[in-house]
C-alpha cells in the first residue's frame, strides 16, 4: 500500500540534500548557467556524500538507499540547480542501474564502484542523429573482430559526453535482428575513436555539457559486453523506466524553485497599494502553481514506491514524468509571468527555471512518448 508518510530515514535523506543544495551547488549556479560551465568540484562533494551512486548496494560502493529516498535527493539538488541535477539522474538511474542488474562481477569491480563511490562519472549512449524518440534504428554499428568489436557512427544528445569517464553505449550488432540485434557495451574515456565533439549551445541546463559523440574504428574488448549480444534493447528500455523517475523528481524541484521565488516576489511587489499576493489573479496563479506540483510530487513518490516493491511502475513512471514535466513549463512560465518585467531579466532566477524546465518535457522519452507508453500499460490492464 502507497504511503504519502517518509520514513525517518527518507527524511534525513531529503534534508541532508536540501543543505548541500543550499551551501554547496546553488552558490555559483547563476554563473555556471551563463558560462555554461560544468563544475566537477560540487560532483566531487556530492560523490564524497554518496549521492552518486546512491541506490546501489554498500558491498558495491554505494550508499544503499531506496528509490523514494534518491526522488526526494534529486528534487531538493534541482531545485538548487536543474543542471546537477542531470548528472545524478543519469549516473543513478541509468549507468549505475544497468552495471547493477547486468554487468558480471568483474564489470561491478572495475567500472561500477567508483561511480557509486562518486570517483567516476559515467553518460548513457542511446540518441542518434536518426534514433530520438525511435531508439530501435540505432545505426552505430559494432563489428565483431578478434577479442572485441569495432564501433562505428554517431551519437548525440549525449548528456555529460564531454566529461564522463566511461559510457554505456548501444550499438547494432546484427542489423538483421533489428531491435534485437542491439548490444550494450562500456567504452572508456581516451579509448582510440571515440571523439566527443563540442558542446551544444542550450537554452537551458547550460551548466551540464550535452554533445555529439563521433565513433571510429573503435575498439571495445568482449569483456566490455553488458549482458549478452543482442540484449542492448531490453537494457535500455528498463533503465529508462526508471530514469524517467529522476526527470520527473527534477520537473517538481524546478516547479518547487520557481514558486517559491514567485511567492516570495509577491509579498514584497506593491501595486496599486498593496502587495500584488492580494490580489486575486495572482492568488488564483500561485494556488494552481501549489496544487499541481504536490499533485507531481505525489504521482513521483508512487513511482518510487512501487519501484522499491519490485511492482510494475512503467505506467506510473511515465504518468509521473508526463505531468510533473507539464507543470514544470507551466509553473515557470506563470512565475515570469507573475515577476512581470523582471522575470525577464537574468538578475531574477524565473527566468533559468523557465529555460530549464522545458527540456524536461523532451529528454528520456518526450511527452508524446509517455502517453504510447501509459496507453500501452492500459491495454495490458483493461
Amino acid at each position: 500500500m502507497f504511503s504519502t508518510s517518509l520514513s525517518e530515514t527518507q527524511e534525513q535523506i531529503m534534508l541532508a540534500a536540501r543543505k548541500i543544495a543550499k551551501e554547496e551547488v546553488f552558490p555559483g549556479s547563476v554563473e555556471r548557467d551563463a558560462n555554461a560551465e560544468f563544475s566537477r568540484d560540487i560532483l566531487n562533494k556530492l560523490g564524497e556524500l554518496g549521492f552518486l551512486g546512491m541506490m546501489v548496494p554498500e558491498e558495491l560502493g554505494g550508499a544503499g538507499f531506496d528509490a523514494v529516498s534518491y526522488a526526494l535527493a534529486i528534487k531538493e539538488i534541482a531545485k538548487a540547480d536543474a543542471s546537477v541535477s542531470i548528472v545524478l539522474s543519469v549516473q543513478n538511474s541509468l549507468v549505475n542501474w544497468i552495471l547493477q542488474y547486468y554487468a558480471n562481477d568483474t564489470q561491478k569491480e572495475k567500472f561500477l564502484k567508483p561511480l557509486a563511490q562518486g570517483i567516476k562519472i559515467g553518460s548513457y549512449c542511446l540518441s542518434e542523429p536518426e534514433a530520438g524518440s525511435d531508439a530501435t534504428q540505432q545505426h552505430t554499428i559494432a563489428t565483431k573482430t578478434d577479442g572485441g568489436w569495432i564501433l562505428n557512427g554517431m551519437k548525440n544528445w549525449i548528456s555529460t559526453g564531454i566529461n564522463a569517464d566511461l559510457n554505456i553505449v548501444f550499438a547494432q550488432t546484427n542489423s538483421e535482428l533489428k531491435h534485437k540485434g542491439i548490444t550494450c557495451f562500456i567504452v572508456e574515456r581516451g579509448t582510440q575513436g571515440w571523439e566527443p565533439l563540442k558542446g551544444e549551445n542550450k537554452m537551458g541546463m547550460r551548466a551540464s555539457d550535452t554533445c555529439s559523440i563521433a565513433i571510429t574504428n573503435c575498439f571495445v574488448p568482449d569483456e566490455n559486453v553488458i549482458g549478452s549480444v543482442g540484449q542492448g534493447f531490453t537494457l535500455a528500455m528498463e533503465s529508462l523506466n526508471g530514469g524517467r523517475i529522476g526527470i520527473a523528481a527534477q520537473a517538481v524541484g524546478i516547479a518547487e524553485a520557481a514558486f517559491e521565488a514567485s511567492v516570495k516576489y509577491a509579498k514584497e511587489r506593491i501595486t496599486f497599494g498593496k502587495p500584488i499576493i492580494e490580489h486575486q489573479m495572482i492568488q488564483s496563479k500561485l494556488a494552481q502553481m501549489s496544487a499541481k506540483i504536490d499533485a507531481s510530487l505525489l504521482l513521483v513518490l508512487k513511482a518510487a514506491h512501487k519501484k522499491d516493491m519490485h511492482e510494475n511502475f512503467i505506467q506510473d513512471s511515465a504518468e509521473a514524468k508526463m505531468f510533473a514535466s507539464a507543470t514544470a513549463v507551466e509553473v515557470t512560465r506563470e512565475a515570469v509571468q507573475i515577476h512581470g518585467g523582471y522575470g525577464y531579466v537574468r538578475e531574477y532566477l524565473v527566468e533559468r527555471y523557465y529555460r530549464d524546465a522545458k527540456v524536461t518535457e523532451i529528454y528520456e522519452g518526450t511527452s508524446e512518448i509517455q502517453t504510447i507508453v501509459i496507453a500501452r500499460e492500459l491495454m495490458k490492464k483493461y
